[in-house]
């Protein structure tokens, strides 16, 4: 074989290109078990009804479609992509995302510019509409009834800095500030070290009643997860105890309390439920919960007593971890929040109760973690709640859409499905692997370790499994077999 050398390789490009010549590559697995249910469901179809009213019938130059921007976005979340220029370099670095946006080769793909042009163009009810067709999907899917629903909340990191900030009152930096500060305390012309002596001992030195970002008026100055103080948003989710399916997200100022925030949320959630049920069609075995949301469940800090009045007026019960209080509470006239708190401590006690309150650990943590630690959402690139939200709601869209494919796929995202082959081999040769030394297998038994450890490895990856089951199993055929033989090698030979 002769080595192929750049020199040999230089040549002048051709200015014709047949199509049969052009590059190509295979449509990727998991995108196109995506693009089957969207075309099932005909989502493109319902994507251009939904925006058709923002688009000019007779004038204007050719846009991208609405299917191709909303599957951008969803893009964002099963790459882990951040931002809208890491979405557009990624759609237009992949082939297989061209065959999952429906890009022909010989098309440009979106620009980030026209993917922020596009996402101010849609309100952002449209968002919402998405979002819920979605929950539709689910629904149809078995995967939301509706009933118990967790509560929760968390910071995303906003895109304004610390060192923006203004005074409400007049527009001073906080550098001008703290001069003023200086001057009025006899110091004429205090230097950085002056300046941050005299900020030291101040109190309540950021307050949101007094601080402003100019860039971003609606992220508030909070104290993230990790202990920096930072300008962010707050997100919250209400989450389905059925499936893990997220019915409603709202993002709200981070400076407010989980029990202010928490009455727009359930609203949202308790709108979406009672849609899912006017929408679904008449059958004997109905999918979500005709009673709609019944059951509450969320840690201390939504923990007050009118919040609990609240929701018993409503008929919901509640599930809600108690604070400890110092001393003795006094209910003189607040007999309802009396009859609420009490009733809440009682179910939090049960067995029910704590087996809810240990879930509500699992599902509500994971959605956090999915869309904004590895879907990649932590830190926001946009400004403004109503740009945020747009892009929130398709990403935590997305989550739920990976709900069904881990029930069809085993795997949520390409990642997932791409590891999930590898994992499974290196469990199996975890299991087989110990000393060269013959291993007698008794009449009634044989077999019994396979019989235990497939079902749960088959669901990681049933071909593999299938064929390796198979060949592993013609290994025993002889009374002594040595575990040593069950080697990298002959899993490998049976994959191929």
């Amino acid at each position: 074989m002769g080595m192929g050398t750049r020199r040999r390789r230089q040549r002048q490009e051709q200015i014709w290109i047949a199509q049969q010549e052009l590059a190509k590559g295979p449509a990727h697995p998991f995108y196109q078990r995506v693009n089957e249910l969207l075309e099932e469901k005909k989502f493109d179809e319902f994507a251009e009804k939904e925006c058709a009213k923002f688009y000019a019938e007779t004038m204007g130059r050719p846009s991208v479609a609405p299917g191709i921007y909303f599957r951008l976005l969803l893009v964002g979340y099963f790459e882990g992509i951040d931002s809208e220029r890491g979405i557009a370099w990624r759609a237009a670095d992949s082939l297989g995302l061209r065959k999952f946006l429906r890009i022909r080769i010989d098309e440009q793909t979106p620009d980030h510019s026209t993917i922020s042009r596009t996402r101010r163009l849609i309100d952002l009810e449209t968002h919402r509409k998405v979002f819920f067709w979605i929950l539709e999907v689910l629904r149809d899917q078995g995967l939301v009834k509706g009933k118990t629903v967790g509560i929760d909340a968390t910071t995303l990191e906003a895109n304004a800095a610390m060192r923006s900030i203004v005074r409400r009152d007049g527009g001073e930096s906080y550098e001008e500030f703290l001069k003023g500060l200086a001057r009025e305390s006899g110091i004429e012309t205090p230097t950085r070290e002056d300046l941050a002596r005299l900020d030291r001992t101040r109190k309540n030195k950021a307050s949101n009643d007094d601080w402003v970002n100019p860039h971003d008026e609606d992220a508030r100055i909070t104290k993230m997860k990790d202990g920096r103080t930072h300008l962010a948003h707050k997100a919250e989710h209400a989450v389905d105890f059925e499936s893990g399916a997220v019915l409603a997200v709202t993002l709200q100022g981070a400076d407010q309390g989980d029990t202010t925030t928490v009455v727009e949320t359930l609203a949202q959630a308790g709108e979406n439920v009672a849609e899912l049920i006017r929408t679904e069609e008449p059958s004997p075995k109905p999918k979500a919960n005709l009673e709609g949301i019944e059951e509450v469940v969320g840690d201390k800090g939504y923990h007050s007593g009118e919040t609990l009045a609240t929701l018993q007026s409503v008929e919901v019960r509640t599930y809600i971890s108690e604070k400890k209080q110092l001393g003795t509470r006094h209910w003189e006239g607040k007999a309802e929040q009396q009859r609420a708190t009490y009733a809440n401590r009682r179910r939090i006690q049960g067995t029910y109760g704590k087996q809810l309150l240990r879930k509500r650990g699992e599902l509500l943590e994971r959605s956090f973690a999915h869309c904004y630690d590895t879907g990649g959402m932590r830190r926001t690139h946009l400004r403004g709640h109503a740009n945020i939200l747009k892009r929130l709601l398709i990403h935590v869209g997305a989550f739920n859409l990976s709900l069904i494919f881990r029930s069809l796929l085993g795997s949520g995202t390409p990642r997932e499905l791409r590891n999930r082959e590898s994992a499974a081999l290196f469990l199996i040769l975890w299991l087989f692997h110990g000393p060269s030394r013959p291993v007698r297998l008794k009449s009634g038994v044989k077999f019994s370790l396979f019989d235990q450890i497939c079902p749960k490895i088959e669901r990681l990856c049933p071909r593999f499994m299938q064929q390796s089951i198979k060949f592993h199993k013609s290994s025993f055929s002889s009374p002594a077999v040595s575990t040593g033989e069950l080697d990298a090698v002959s899993c490998l030979s049976t994959w191929q």
